[in-house]
């Protein structure tokens, strides 16, 4: 598929990460103490919790400056804090308006797991490679920009995760690019009782634990940039909701065994606020892929009801079923 962007490929980045990382994420995208292969490194099942790479990914991001040439990323090989919306500058992409970077929140994400993380990436190197796949032109609600990221060990080119991600653009629209093909949907079964449901309560603090993953972005640590883009304050990380559902399911449907989830994705359909449980209801629907590989759908809900992932999916080998209220 051709249009504005389409196939622009980013420098290729450098990602690094040490146990204490992987040790962290896990605590804040709710791994508990029964779970301990996540959380204690002399474990000896010690492993990195799947959805990891998302944090080290590379963003879109058209806010040039002289000499730039790289776009945003999470963490890369980052130790101390940066400055998120400093470092939110790359060689503008071909064809496409400039966006206000200041104004982005997800759309979707989806992941691939092909390989489990080591606990440290040293000695190996990895680089995390990303190419726009679209430049979409929502009119008066903004714009989307599609990207496929994978994460890769440098000496043998192996392939640990792929991830495609969307960045939505709030009221950056109507600049007459495509309006992008229509999006497959996966919606639960209607009249089925869920199959497993797990239940996450956040609190004031829990976005600023999430954010020492590596995702700085001040949306989510001081009220004012939500109160200008409608959000009424601060607000939860879209993807520390994406990763904690994903913690959900692993945990009520495949015994907390990374090895037995393939394919997950979601779509951020409304904001998480400080302090909101979360509800993720999954459905198990008896079809099954190639490897032994059921299709599991879900959603995360809000107490009050409100639906803030929708779309979602994964592929996995359900090893037991529990719930987790």
């Amino acid at each position: 598929m051709s249009g504005p962007g389409v196939g622009f490929e980013y420098p290729v980045q450098e990602a690094s990460w040490l146990k204490r990382d992987v040790l962290l994420f896990a605590h804040s995208i709710g791994c508990t103490a029964d779970e301990l292969h996540f959380l204690y490194e002399l474990h000896p099942d010690f492993q990195v919790f799947p959805t990891y790479p998302v944090i080290l990914r590379t963003n879109p991001s058209q806010d040039p400056q002289p000499g730039a040439n790289t776009p945003i990323a999470f963490k890369r090989t980052d130790q101390e804090v940066i400055d998120f919306l400093a470092r939110n500058r790359a060689a503008p992409i071909p064809n496409v308006p400039k966006f206000d970077p200041k104004r982005v929140v997800d759309g979707q994400r989806s992941i691939t797991f092909l390989k489990p993380l080591p606990s440290t990436s040293s000695p190996q190197t990895f680089l995390i490679n990303s190419k726009i796949l679209g430049v979409y032109d929502k009119g008066k609600a903004g714009s989307v920009i599609d990207t496929e990221t994978t994460l890769t060990e440098k000496k043998t080119g192996d392939v640990y995760a792929k991830m495609v991600g969307s960045a939505f653009y709030v009221g950056q629209g109507n600049w007459g690019g495509p309006k992008g093909p229509s999006t497959v949907n996966y919606p639960p079964p209607e009249g089925k009782r869920p199959d497993a449901v797990h239940t996450l309560q956040t609190d004031g603090q829990t976005a600023h634990l999430y954010r020492l993953n590596g995702d700085y972005n001040p949306l989510h640590a001081t009220p004012e940039p939500g109160q200008r883009m409608g959000f009424g304050g601060a607000i939860m990380h879209g993807l520390f909701s994406w990763n904690a559902a994903c913690h959900g399911l692993l945990l009520t449907l495949g015994n907390s065994d990374p090895a037995n989830i393939r394919e997950y994705q979601a779509r951020f359909a409304a904001p998480v606020r400080p302090g909101d449980k979360l509800v993720t209801e999954a459905w198990r629907t008896g079809k099954f892929s190639d490897g032994g590989w059921e299709e599991i759908r879900f959603v995360t809900r809000v107490e009050d009801g409100k639906v803030v992932l929708s779309n979602g999916r994964a592929l996995m080998k359900c090893a037991g079923l529990k719930s987790r209220l």
